[in-house]
């Protein structure tokens, strides 16, 4: 009964946000979607990115998140739903040469699963160069095929988590808490996830020293929050500044939950991760903001963590690119 209704009350939500979004020509309302959830499991992603992967040597090219999207239509958005049978078969019928339209002909709502997850995830997968350190520090670099994305903690840096989106909080006032919490050592070097623009830095009540960052594309807008006292930013972080997927931006620390900047008042160190979802700039600060419950993407994320070295003179650490900048500039 519990699953049923839970499949019920998807398929309303999606209702909802699909009449909202194709409904602007009689509304005179702007043309996007206005709600969107993104609960696609741990093994489903990394089950689909396997496959996309393996393709790239054959072929049939699969792209995982239309693979995922066939699914969301599928099961209503309700990845509990998931087995691991049901996306073989689509996997099978793909490189049979089925292609995804066939497959999806007559799924209502697949345009939409489609919208909302590409929002999440294009631009997570392709070609790209690894930057990393060979056993004499200096940086190599490797064209590969895979998850550009990166942890948003460094690796070799330990920390503990579970799926805590939608929490209670009551500093302020109550709320539902919309990130993911990532409990780790003050100090823990806070990693970009991926390529994009520092929108905000400095100080927030709630969040404390917090980062904004916005991807190229502009649909995702990355919050790092409760970042370390007195020092929390990477040195030479502005806003505006272009940064890229595994350079270090800052450091975990306890800091937030006070009017007055640079306070500790936050009991256990961590980084608050969140994401926002931006199909319309209106959206970016509204009373519907889209926040994503993270839980799953930062477990795939654990795939590819970020490798840095810390520089004794400054005491900041670097990843490889960075360090390659400062040598060059330096």
């Amino acid at each position: 009964m519990k699953r049923l209704l839970s499949v019920l009350i998807s398929s309303v939500l999606v209702w909802c946000a699909v009449c909202f979004s194709m409904t602007g020509a009689t509304t005179k309302q702007p043309d996007f979607i206005r709600y969107a959830e993104f609960n696609v499991t741990s093994p489903a992603l990394e089950k689909a990115l396997e496959a996309d992967i393996l393709s790239q040597n054959e072929d049939v090219k699969i792209n995982w998140v239309e693979v995922l999207a066939v699914l969301g239509a599928s099961y209503g958005g309700d990845f509990g739903r998931y087995r691991a049978s049901d996306m073989d078969g689509i996997l099978t019928q793909l490189r049979d040469g089925k292609s995804v339209p066939e497959l999806t002909r007559g799924m209502k709502y697949y345009d939409y699963y489609r919208q909302v997850y590409g929002a999440m995830l294009d631009g997570f997968v392709g070609k790209y160069t690894e930057y990393g350190f060979d056993e004499q520090g200096n940086v190599t670099e490797t064209e590969t095929y895979g998850l550009k994305v990166c942890s948003p903690l460094a690796k070799n840096f330990s920390y503990s988590h579970y799926d805590d989106f939608g929490a209670s909080r009551t500093y302020g006032y109550a709320r539902q808490h919309l990130g993911h919490d990532m409990m780790c050592a003050v100090g823990t070097p806070v990693i970009a996830v991926e390529d994009g623009t520092v929108e905000v830095m400095g100080w927030n009540e709630y969040g404390g020293w917090r980062i904004g960052i916005r991807s190229n594309d502009r649909r995702r807008y990355y919050y790092y929050a409760h970042l370390r006292q007195n020092r929390p930013f990477h040195e030479g972080l502005s806003e505006g500044m272009t940064v890229h997927a595994g350079d270090v931006i800052g450091y975990a620390g306890r800091t937030g939950y006070s009017k007055t900047e640079n306070t500790n008042n936050i009991e256990t160190p961590h980084l608050h991760f969140g994401l926002e979802l931006i199909f319309d700039e209106s959206q970016k600060e509204c009373d519907n903001e889209i926040w994503i419950d993270l839980y799953a993407i930062t477990l795939l994320l654990e795939q590819h963590r970020s490798e840095v070295v810390r520089v004794a003179e400054t005491k900041e650490f670097y990843a490889p690119r960075q360090k390659l900048s400062s040598n060059s500039s330096g």
